[in-house]
């Protein structure tokens, strides 16, 4: 039975099969499946025990056999909904270009997944996608003269820039974010100019639109690469 079992060890697989009573006729990986459905389309409210048994064909007890409660599908969920990370060890052209990949696939995942950005916060199990996930990242900085705690604050600043970019195109309700915040804004500055003249100006000649993804990226790499060339010793190549 699943009832005494956590998250960690359904996300790790780590749950025994059942010795007695009815053979196992669903997997966790099929119930996720499910709840990663009905959350896209829905949202997460819209996810319960007795929902996902329902479109599964099975009552809520029986499910219960396999994912003790919302808790621990939600858990198995995110994993699911994140999916494998990209491989980085075969993105040529040394750490840059492989950090940049990782956040834009990031981004399309939690895109594709937006009620995964409430559930990925705070002490939580994590599973093995998403730590899968920190790995490349890890391993894509590794050797180019970061110390660990500013390699693992480097992912942590480009989650942070992919989670922003996504909650504004959920809120939004479109991929073009800043086209609609500009507009909006245009409508509340109309016949208020005087009151606002460097927002106008500003407004009035952007260098571009729909470009956030891209500019905090670019800002955040450019960053790092100060960062690395700052504390590299005078003659020293790093490693990529």
């Amino acid at each position: 039975m699943a009832a005494g079992m956590t998250a960690i060890e359904l996300l790790w697989g780590q749950r025994a099969a059942p010795k007695r009573g009815p053979q196992p006729t669903l997997s966790v990986a099929r119930i996720a499946a499910v709840g990663v459905g009905i959350a896209d389309a829905e949202g997460l409210a819209a996810v319960t025990m007795h929902r996902v048994a329902e479109q599964l064909g099975v009552t809520k007890m029986a499910l219960y056999r396999y994912v003790p409660g919302k808790v621990e599908l939600v858990a198995l969920m995110i994993d699911l909904g994140l999916g494998e990370p990209p491989r980085l060890e075969r993105v040529p052209g040394g750490w840059r270009p492989k950090l940049d990949l990782w956040a834009r696939r990031m981004f399309d995942q939690f895109r594709a997944h937006p009620w995964a950005l409430e559930v990925t916060v705070g002490g939580r199990a994590v599973g093995p996608n998403e730590l899968g996930w920190l790995e490349q990242a890890t391993a894509a900085l590794t050797g180019i003269g970061l110390a660990g705690s500013e390699i693992l604050d480097v992912a942590m600043t480009l989650v942070g820039h992919v989670r922003m970019v996504v909650q504004q195109v959920a809120a939004m309700g479109t991929d073009t974010p800043e086209q609609a915040a500009h507009e909006a804004m245009d409508a509340v500055l109309a016949g208020r100019e005087d009151q606002f003249p460097a927002l106008v100006a500003a407004l009035a000649n952007p260098a571009g639109k729909d470009q956030a993804l891209d500019f905090g990226l670019r800002c955040i790499l450019d960053g790092v690469q100060l960062l690395i060339d700052q504390s590299r010793p005078v003659g020293r190549v790093p490693s990529q």
